[in-house]
Order: structure tokens, then C-alpha cells, then sequence
């Protein structure tokens, strides 16, 4: 009974001193890179395969089999926070100082570089619709594409789009149900948080899911309004459905704080997710 007491003892501290290996390498001293990436569905990682060019031969997502897989925004910036040697990629608009951007290319992302245009990696935020709304989903549209709702998305980072003027409400009542996006939730929340003192007649309620999703409620009937970080496909828009931009937003290359790396080009992004590039060291030498 000792001796296997002894060596599971001996198990159970060879485990921990690997993972503390795991933690405590990488960066650019060459560890091993742990490839963070978005659930299929989602619009950040359609947006991301098509700006970084990780695609296949015919044009379809080939984000390396081994990343690991996370189902929304903030789930991937606390994995990221939490690996050393992880890289990550989420909406700019959710940036926090848990985890660290990458320039890219030498442009480091921000709101005003994506405004400038400098910051190349930029996608549209859509709202969806389908048919006549109803009163209250058209008065918070009309809301969010008003000055005093772009105000708003340009007061949380975001790039705004041409206003239609001072907003009126027509006070409508009734239940506004919102769907999709985890990269659009955020600033969906804010719009919400102003539309609300307007009128607060009008209940909204917020799922966060991801931007097929959203997309197939709007299509279904089951939302007002889905919420999508990537342009509509042409077999979703023959189904009716209207995609309207409400705002630009970046998408950012995320890595641990601890990584001293501060930039890489498009084209090592690239390699990191194909799977070409399976240390730090081989895209830092």
C-alpha cells in the first residue's frame, strides 16, 4: 500500500510540474502555440478565416483540427488570460486589459485605426430582420440608426455609421426579442440600456448565441431583430431576410499578457491557424 501510495504521489507531482511547464513556457522563448478559435457559426471566425486568408483550396474555413474551440467572446478572452502560450482572435469592441492585442502588419488595433482605415481587419455588425416588423422592434431600429444611437456605438469603441439624424420615439409598447451574435451582444446591450430610458414601454430581451444562429431565428420568426458579425449569404438573404450595418467593428489577435511578443504579419496569423507554424519560435525567428 505504500509503494502505491508512493507512486501516485510521484504521478500526481509529475503532472503538476508538466503543467506548470505548460503554463510558464512560451511566448517567444518557444513553446508550444495553443490555438484558441471560435465555434462553427460564428461570425467572428467566418470574418477571421476570410480576412487572414485561412482557407482551403476552395475557399472553406481550414482552421487548423488540434485549436481549441470556444463558444463565445468572453469565454475566449478568459482562455486566453488563463494559457500562457494561447492565441485567440475577438471583437475589438470587447478588448479588455485581461489579454493583450496584437499589431498587425505594424498597425496596432484600436478604434481609431479601424476608423482610419489603417487597421485593416475590420468586419460590419448587422442587424437582421424579416418582412414588416412590429412597432417596437421598427422604434428601436430606427433608434439604433439614429444619431443618439450611434453615439452610443461610437462611445464603446466601435465605428459608427452615417446617422438619420435626432431620434423621436413613437413610444411603442411590447416585447422586443433580440438574437445572436456574441460579438454584437455588447454594444446590443448598451443600444438597449438607452433605448429603455426613451421608452420603457418596450421590454427587450437579449440571447446571445452566435451569428447563424441569430440569422436562423430572424428567418423562423423566433427574434425581432438577429444580431450578426458577418455579412448574410445569399441562401439566407433569398429567404427574405434584410441585413442592415449598424457599425464597423475590428477584429483583434488576442495572446496571453505574459507573451512578450507584441505584433506579427497577417501572414504568421495565417500559418498559426493552417497549422504551419506550431511554436512561437518558428514565427518569431
Amino acid at each position: 500500500m505504500k509503494r502505491l501510495a508512493g507512486l501516485a504521489l510521484i504521478t500526481l507531482l509529475a503532472g503538476n510540474v508538466f503543467a506548470a511547464g505548460r503554463q510558464n513556457s512560451g511566448g517567444s522563448s518557444g513553446g508550444s502555440i495553443i490555438v484558441m478559435s471560435r465555434e462553427d457559426g460564428s461570425g467572428t471566425r467566418s470574418a477571421f478565416t476570410e480576412l487572414f486568408g485561412v482557407l482551403d483550396s476552395g475557399s472553406r474555413d481550414a482552421i487548423t483540427l488540434s485549436a481549441e474551440i470556444t463558444n463565445n467572446t468572453a469565454v475566449m478572452m478568459t482562455s486566453v488570460a488563463g494559457e500562457r502560450n494561447a492565441i485567440g482572435y475577438i471583437s475589438l469592441g470587447s478588448l479588455n486589459d485581461t489579454v493583450k492585442a496584437l499589431a498587425i502588419d505594424g498597425v496596432v488595433p484600436d478604434a481609431e485605426t479601424a476608423a482610419a482605415g489603417t487597421y485593416k481587419i475590420t468586419r460590419p455588425f448587422y442587424i437582421v430582420t424579416k418582412g414588416e416588423v412590429k412597432a417596437a422592434a421598427g422604434d428601436f431600429i430606427a433608434f439604433i440608426m439614429s444619431r443618439e444611437g450611434q453615439d452610443v456605438i461610437s462611445a464603446n469603441g466601435y465605428v459608427r455609421r452615417a446617422d438619420t439624424g435626432a431620434f423621436t420615439s413613437a413610444m411603442p409598447s411590447g416585447r422586443i426579442i433580440v438574437a445572436g451574435s456574441s460579438s454584437v451582444t455588447p454594444v446590443m446591450e448598451k443600444l438597449q440600456e438607452a433605448y429603455e430610458k426613451i421608452n420603457p414601454g418596450a421590454g427587450i430581451e437579449i440571447q446571445q448565441s452566435d451569428s447563424s444562429t441569430g440569422i436562423n431565428a430572424a428567418v423562423d420568426g423566433i427574434c425581432d431583430i438577429g444580431m450578426a458579425s458577418r455579412d448574410l449569404r445569399s441562401t439566407e438573404i433569398e429567404k427574405g431576410l434584410t441585413g442592415t450595418v449598424i457599425a464597423i467593428d475590428g477584429i483583434a489577435v488576442i495572446v496571453n499578457k505574459a507573451n512578450p511578443l507584441t505584433g506579427l504579419t497577417k501572414d504568421q496569423v495565417k500559418a498559426i491557424y493552417l497549422g504551419q507554424a506550431e511554436t512561437w519560435s518558428a514565427v518569431t525567428r
